[in-house]
């Protein structure tokens, strides 16, 4: 017998939604950590490019120590979401990512000067210098990171265990896009995330391993930066014949991928209820309520700064 099999699928559940909470824990207290350091390094601190490049990397290790857990208490091999998908995947991520960085990018800027008019101002990230060398450090730190580690716990642990419990496509794909947006606390991204998080965790589902989401994942942030490198943070920046172009095909990949994945791809389809779903917020529920008062907080600061 297997060593996993000793483990309940339940127990299982219970363990993800568990790191979903530590990793919503441990980026507060590493975050609270690093700056109580970093702040003996005088008034500024914020501004130097050391802080914003460390930054970056606070959640991506609080989702390590999630995942390093739940891999220990779960006895489930590290190797088990990352197996060799069928090849086909690949293209479908990527494809689907281009789709998600220019045609959902456009709607998110609308969104956002909707809340705009509404009183809110977004706080904004910090990027680091981009230009000549300085763009590779920013694409292992911003882009290759986040895309194994949001990829691993989201895609791997949640999206993975939710659909190994019994979970149809639907609520395993809903909830954990839902999660993922939620995690980030930025109100003016919610719907962008959720949509994104759905959309990596059908590909993943779909494929039975991370591989293709983590590549799809790692392209879309490397272009952002890339294209930030040369001046086109923002793609109303592009010539305006490139931009509809952009538009028309990123939808076009967008809609395609979807299409296939929704109607055609049958690949781990099943119907089933939130099974053991009490055993999951159990675990998870500290998390979402950690992560609730932060994107509750984050919008209150919005619209009274």
């Amino acid at each position: 017998m297997e060593k996993n099999a000793e483990i309940p699928e339940e127990r299982r559940l219970t363990e993800a939604g568990i790191a979903y909470s530590l990793s919503a824990v441990a980026a507060i207290v590493i975050s609270f950590l690093f700056s109580a350091i970093a702040s003996a390094a005088g008034e500024g601190y914020r501004e130097r490019e050391w802080f914003v490049y460390l930054s970056y990397l606070v959640a991506q290790i609080a989702m390590l120590i999630a995942a390093a857990v739940y891999f220990s208490r779960a006895k489930e091999p590290l190797r088990a979401p990352m197996r060799p998908p069928k090849w086909k995947y690949f293209p479908i991520a990527i494809l689907m990512q281009f789709g998600l960085l220019f045609s959902l990018s456009f709607l998110n800027d609308y969104f956002i000067g909707f809340l705009g008019k509404l009183g809110y101002h977004s706080a904004g990230v910090s990027v680091p210098p981009l230009e000549g060398w300085r763009l590779l450090p920013a694409i292992l730190v911003i882009a290759l990171v986040p895309a194994v580690f949001e990829e691993l716990l989201f895609r791997g642990i949640l999206a993975r265990r939710m659909h190994a419990s019994g979970w149809g496509i639907a609520p395993a794909v809903l909830l954990s896009g839902a999660l993922f947006a939620l995690f980030h606390g930025r109100p003016e991204q919610t719907v962008y995330q959720f949509l994104c998080g759905c959309c990596f965790s059908l590909v993943a589902l779909r494929a039975g391993s991370i591989l293709p989401t983590m590549a799809g994942h790692f392209l879309n942030n490397a272009a952002i930066l890339t294209l930030g490198s040369f001046g086109y943070a923002d793609f109303t920046a592009l010539p305006k014949g490139a931009l509809i172009a952009l538009c028309v095909l990123s939808a076009l990949c967008l809609a395609g991928t979807l299409v296939y994945l929704l109607f055609f791809d049958k690949s781990g389809n099943q119907r089933g209820t939130l099974k053991g779903g009490k055993l999951f917020f159990l675990g998870a529920g500290t998390g979402i309520a950690v992560c609730a008062v932060e994107w509750i907080y984050a919008l209150v600061v919005g619209f009274t700064s």
